[in-house]
């Protein structure tokens, strides 16, 4: 399965936030729309970084109480895992497992065309898996072919 494939079956777009905004107001955001990953940017088009819930959990322990009150900016990743909408599930999957991230920006060119979280590719894995099982018993069933 095509990564591009996932992005049709998830809502279109990207959640952003710009880099002005407290890690308080990001973390509210993550709350209220039961989301753990936004983009950074300041206009649309415009790609920065990416803020996660992991993000956010780091500079807590490297700044203690401080950290609710920085700054989008201070705290977001520069360095974000990326794929293209035709790299192949398995590829993500490698991606996501040799940087231990949950989350993986899809690009085409210098453009965010959508995330692939970690419940994606389980998702995307398990009806796989039972599209297979099923297939197995409808051939042992003789269901299905001539």
């Amino acid at each position: 399965m095509l990564i591009g494939e996932i992005l049709n079956t998830k809502a279109a777009g990207v959640i952003s936030v710009t880099p002005d905004k407290m890690i308080v107001e990001v973390l509210r955001l993550f709350r209220d729309r039961n989301i753990g990953f936004v983009a950074v940017s300041r206009s649309p088009g415009e790609y920065l970084g990416t803020l996660s819930e992991r993000d956010c959990c780091n500079a807590v322990a490297e700044f203690g109480a401080t950290a609710p009150s920085m700054l989008v900016a201070d705290v977001m990743n520069r360095r974000v895992a990326t794929c293209s909408a035709l790299d192949g599930l398995p590829v993500v999957m490698a991606i996501m497992t040799k940087r231990r991230t949950r989350h993986v920006v899809v690009m085409n060119g210098k453009a965010v065309v959508g995330v692939v979280s970690i419940g994606d590719v389980v998702k995307h894995r398990l009806d796989e898996l039972l599209r297979n099982e099923q297939a197995l018993c409808d051939y042992i069933d003789g269901i299905g072919y001539h």
